[in-house]
């Protein structure tokens, strides 16, 4: 079974998106403790913690994006940013790298480590 690859932006702000209803699940169990203010008071911070840390990974993610190379992809044709010495496209999950030795391998993201296997 081929495995599923995708833009590394978009998986960032995935986790962030799912941080945010992470957070809203807490705060929703916290309702049915009303009658212990504190582990109700618990449940509602925990929950706030994970909406701050949304706020904290969208930033971050904005900010590397920031640096990413803008390039268009050539099966779509649409710009998308490129992360690492490999990505995927946003749009339609093509391979991408601006590394000339590796074009033309099979894509695998072992190679935006720092130690990869050329």
């Amino acid at each position: 079974m081929a495995k599923k690859y995708s833009s590394k932006i978009n998986k960032i702000r995935t986790f962030a998106l799912s941080l945010i209803f992470i957070g809203f699940i807490v705060m929703y169990g916290g309702i049915f403790f009303r009658e212990n203010f504190l582990v109700m008071t618990i449940f509602m911070l925990l929950g706030l913690l994970c909406i701050v840390a949304s706020t904290v990974v969208y930033f971050w993610i904005g900010m590397l994006s920031t640096r990413a190379i803008q390039v268009v992809c050539p099966n779509c044709g649409k710009p998308t940013k490129v992360l690492g010495r490999v990505d995927m496209c946003m749009y339609c999950n093509e391979p991408l790298t601006l590394d000339p030795s590796l074009e033309g391998k099979d894509f695998d993201e072992k190679y935006n480590q720092k130690k990869s296997l050329d």
